[in-house]
């Protein structure tokens, strides 16, 4: 009975390390994994996030997520979508992102990214070129707490100003 009882103990134990070695070969930011992501943002710069902003009696606000895909081990090709509404209803922009986000060390996170904005009946319209890092802190094994820092150059900057924002982001890995 003793070797019975120390065999089903050395075989639980073996599994459970082999698990634990899967697990960590497959963590969230590997490979074939999907990322989904909600940050709280600026309306300023085109807005794939969510923020709200109350000045002089008009509140403007604005939704939006992303989402990427693994394609190497820490390495998540982009893209994400957003809607901004400017408070006095004739005014709102479809914003698009697209880009790459790059896990160091499993825990700080780098990107660059490619913001466009379509202002509604607007004759020109904003474009920006983002480079952000930050800190992963997951809180679980598959959601991320990310604070960030970010700065936004614009691509015509004869009418857009860069724009320098501290953001912190919700992640989803899945």
């Amino acid at each position: 009975m003793k070797k019975l009882m120390l065999f089903a103990a050395v075989a639980v134990f073996g599994l459970s390390n082999v698990n634990a070695q899967d697990d960590h070969e497959h963590g969230p930011v590997h490979e074939g994994k999907w990322l989904i992501e909600i940050n709280t943002g600026s309306w300023t710069t085109g807005s794939t996030a969510f923020s709200l902003t109350s000045q002089d009696g008009n509140t403007m606000w604005s939704a939006g997520a992303e989402g990427g895909y693994f394609v190497i081990d820490n390495l998540a090709i982009k893209a994400g979508l957003g809607y901004q509404d400017f408070g006095d209803g004739d005014f709102s922009a479809f914003a698009y992102k697209i880009g790459a986000k790059y896990y160091i060390a499993d825990k700080f996170p780098v990107g660059v990214d490619y913001t466009g904005v379509n202002y509604k009946d607007a004759d020109e319209n904003p474009s920006y070129v983002g480079v952000e890092g930050g800190y992963a802190w997951f809180i679980t094994p598959k959601v991320s707490i990310e604070p960030k820092l970010r700065y936004n150059i614009s691509m015509n900057s004869d009418f857009y100003d860069d724009a320098f924002q501290a953001l912190i982001g919700f992640a989803i890995h899945l």
